[in-house]
């Protein structure tokens, strides 16, 4: 399972970017008519295109980009007689989702972070023309001949890693039932059965808050398992999706008889803390899922007195049960200054 869930994953992407070469410069003496011995006019080339990366809001994956392998921008014209300077090559502009971070695939050092909507990088320089003989004119030298080669436009090879940029991180081990509460709480539509890791992709929900702001996004984080921060099942790439929310929402299934649910949250919250990042201590609101019975209003309290809890909510996705009164806690703890809601 592991391995074909890591090929199916879509949060990270390695590119080959090239940008385009500046054009040579051209080498040219001026001839007209009644002219005898024209100088030198020979122009410069034009300058190559850039590789330019911007985020935008309608991307939200790097599915698209990693399927390009090799990006290349325009190269420079060449220059002209009569002083024509090269019409420059045209730039390459790649749309990335908001909160992908650039880095060097070789060292790994970030290289840009595209953490807002409108965050825009020039990843790869275009190469400089080269200048037509014209530019090396002197006092002793009235007629020169020689020109030069435009320069390499810069390449790189990038690892891109896309960190979802949402209020509210939803976390869970697999099968918390993250899903179908995304599913009836905003208008995502994620894939929903009975087998762990059936969320390969993080995703984001639009929830309707009715105050203001208006909405809140939720990055629906695909199951964590035991030792994920060590890497094993899908680790870090999971893991990485909850640094930039403001708060999490930490699911738990209560409503199997075989399953603690008190190791089920105790196993996520070592995780966040073996990964560090300060993420074991961000806001977070746990909330029993799957609350249909008796005995998992049960399993449930005995999960809050673990955790500590005196007013712990109960949820169920199926039956509609606390949905409402999530909604407002999840407002609440995203937006604490905002008292009207």
């Amino acid at each position: 399972m592991t391995s074909t869930s890591q090929g199916m994953f879509r949060d990270e992407a390695i590119v080959s970017v090239t940008a385009g070469s500046g054009g040579p410069g051209c080498s040219s003496m001026r001839r007209e008519k009644y002219v005898i011995q024209g100088g030198p006019d020979g122009g410069d080339g034009g300058a190559g295109g850039h590789i330019v990366f911007r985020a935008i809001p309608h991307e939200n994956s790097l599915f698209r980009i990693a399927r390009m392998r090799l990006i290349r921008a325009e190269n420079g014209q060449p220059g002209g007689p009569r002083n024509r300077t090269g019409r420059g090559g045209s730039s390459t502009i790649i749309d990335l989702p908001v909160g992908t971070q650039i880095r060097d695939a070789e060292f790994g050092n970030l290289l840009a972070d595209l953490a807002k909507l409108g965050d825009e990088v020039v990843i790869a320089e275009g190469g400089k023309g080269g200048r037509g003989n014209a530019r090396f004119t002197s006092a002793t030298q009235q007629a020169p001949t020689h020109s030069e080669e435009g320069l390499e436009g810069e390449r790189r090879d990038l690892r891109l890693e896309l960190k979802l940029v949402a209020d509210i991180g939803l976390l869970g081990l697999p099968n918390a039932g993250k899903s179908t509460f995304l599913r009836r709480v905003t208008a995502a539509r994620p894939k929903v059965a009975e087998y762990p890791f059936t969320t390969l992709d993080p995703g984001l929900g639009i929830m309707e808050t009715g105050g203001d702001p208006p909405t809140l996004i939720i990055a629906d984080i695909p199951g964590i398992i035991e030792g994920a921060s060590d890497g094993k099942g899908l680790g870090f790439q999971f893991l990485r999706h909850v640094e930039r929310t403001r708060a999490l929402l930490h699911l738990v299934d209560v409503s199997l008889p075989d399953e603690d649910p008190v190791t089920q949250w105790r196993i996520i919250r070592d995780e966040l803390a073996s990964y560090g990042e300060g993420l074991e201590e961000r806001d977070t609101l746990l909330v029993a899922t799957k609350v249909e019975s008796e005995e998992s209003e049960k399993r449930a309290q005995a999960l809050f007195e673990a955790a500590g809890l005196t007013d712990g909510l109960m949820i169920s996705s199926v039956t509609g049960r606390g949905l409402e009164a999530l909604r407002h806690r999840l407002f609440a703890l995203t937006y604490p200054e905002v008292s009207d809601f």
